[in-house]
């Protein structure tokens, strides 16, 4: 299982969000492509960025601390954040980005979502960001009256490399994962599922590990980490065990 350190971007800075909220962020560091070095340091191999004011915006905003950790990582950058052109995804593939995240466009234009996916095969994953079951967009500021479930199915004969699942009232709250509602996705479609939200500790870890079977392919964790309440090295070794 992998382990994918998160790097959010706001205003050039690296920052947590509380549930998604904007006003709610806590800065962590002014040097991305530190943090991202750190992060390797540690024997991550894998990043999870986001651009947060891309999400809201619908386009880049942080570009230049992206192509900073892009630049210093030396393992696989995952990127997610007003990525929603061709343009946009044509333009971080070749600015070396491994993986390019989707969420806003996989719900307003599909098409174009599987079209990329049939594209660059192994490269988008479509974000599931989900509160009370239902399927948010726009950075999470609305929620649509579509299901998890129902999203996720649309794209499982596209190609698509991962749904990455985060339940927005968990996120950055240290609550634990929502491990019931992801591995119920996991096991409801053909897509590997990457965990994202609420992590706090080895022990959301450890039993995500254990679903490694049914379709878990890895985990995103931030604040846990930033807070000091999760050594990356340990989860690394424990994931590695899944």
């Amino acid at each position: 299982m992998i382990v994918f350190p998160a790097i959010d971007l706001k205003g050039g800075q690296v920052v947590r969000l509380a549930e998604g909220d904007m006003d709610r962020a806590t800065v962590y560091g002014d040097d991305p492509a530190a943090q991202a070095m750190l992060f390797a340091d540690a024997g991550a191999e894998h990043l999870h960025v986001v651009d947060l004011d891309g999400s809201f915006a619908g386009s880049a905003r942080n570009r230049e601390a992206v192509e900073s950790i892009v630049a210093a990582f030396p393992g696989h950058v995952q990127l997610g954040g007003g990525i929603r052109t061709r343009e946009d995804v044509e333009g971080w593939f070749e600015a070396g980005v491994s993986r390019i995240v989707m969420g806003s466009a996989a719900l307003k234009d599909p098409e174009f979502v599987k079209d990329m996916a049939r594209e660059f095969e192994g490269g988008i994953v479509v974000a599931v960001d989900a509160k009370d079951g239902m399927v948010a967009t726009e950075g999470w500021a609305e929620v649509s009256d579509v299901s998890v479930v129902d999203l996720a199915r649309r794209f499982e004969d596209a190609g698509v490399a991962a749904l990455l699942f985060t339940d927005i009232g968990r996120d950055g709250m240290l609550k634990g994962v929502n491990i019931d509602a992801t591995v119920d996705l996991a096991r409801r479609v053909d897509i590997p599922v990457i965990a994202s939200g609420g992590v706090k500790g080895l022990d959301d870890i450890h039993i995500l590990g254990l679903h490694a079977k049914d379709g878990i392919e890895g985990v995103i964790t931030g604040r846990a980490l930033y807070d000091g309440r999760l050594d990356l090295a340990a989860a690394l070794a424990m994931a590695g065990r899944a």
